[in-house]
């Protein structure tokens, strides 16, 4: 029998300063088996950091090699963000920067741990891409907070991640940085 993919369903409030964005939206993530906690937490903040209309989660889950874990189209489907988590590969964002005009990564990986995957070929328009490290501590206690059904805010401010779970606040940095 194969597993299936759990459900979480967040009630999201975002409070972000640094670009002037406020919203509450009602997500649900679909954790495939093999996707960890930090991974489907990574892509929760990653929505909310990156939210702006026409976000969503890519329709073919985590095991899509097609798509962006997270995409930004326009009203006409254009797509206008491609917004990977985690660690991607130099061939992935290749791929990324050649379909999306802007391409953003949202992880807890040393800058440098990239940085040196990108040097193993050639990116197209690798200086754009924009690199968001989220503190791994930050990470840490969002996972051990974080159910199957949660109230989450987050809230950015000058370099300050603060993420409420349930009541309880996290607080981290979020640094920017560039592949190249």
């Amino acid at each position: 029998m194969a597993l299936t993919a759990t459900v979480h369903h967040v009630d999201l409030t975002i409070s972000d300063v640094d670009r002037g964005v406020y919203a509450t939206v009602d997500v649900r993530l679909a954790q495939h088996p093999s996707e960890t906690m930090r991974r489907l937490v990574t892509r929760l903040l990653a929505y909310g950091l990156a939210y702006e209309e026409g976000i969503a989660f890519s329709a073919g889950g985590v095991s899509s090699t097609d798509e962006p874990p997270l995409a930004v189209r326009d009203p006409t489907g254009l797509l206008t963000a491609w917004i990977e988590v985690g660690t991607p590969s130099a061939e992935r964002l290749h791929k990324a920067a050649k379909a999306s005009p802007r391409v953003a990564v949202y992880t807890h990986a040393e800058l440098a741990t990239l940085q040196r995957e990108a040097a193993t070929r050639a990116i197209h328009r690798a200086e754009t891409i924009e690199i968001w490290r989220i503190a791994p501590a930050l990470l840490d206690a969002v996972e051990a907070r974080l159910g199957r059904r949660a109230k989450v805010e987050i809230a950015r401010n000058d370099g300050s991640l603060y993420v409420t779970v349930d009541g309880a606040l996290h607080e981290g940095a979020i640094e920017l940085g560039r592949l190249a």
